[in-house]
């Protein structure tokens, strides 16, 4: 249970180097921009899920009366 979702058995050098890589990749500029774009996505994502438990969860009251 120590484990990261799907990084496995990573350590703090192989964590540090793939940072590094990131970094030459998409530059200082675009690592933010990409950083908002992902919280935007994991944001309407949650806004998604609870709207679909609060569509449940008006079925189940309705179903009781």
């Amino acid at each position: 249970m120590n484990q990261l979702l799907f990084l496995g058995n990573l350590g703090t050098g192989e964590i540090v180097i793939i940072a590094i890589v990131v970094l030459l990749l998409f530059g200082g500029k675009k690592i933010p921009e990409l950083m908002k774009g992902i919280g935007k996505g994991v944001k309407n994502f949650k806004d998604g899920v609870k709207g679909l438990e609060d569509d449940i969860k008006l079925d189940d009251d309705s179903d009781k009366k």
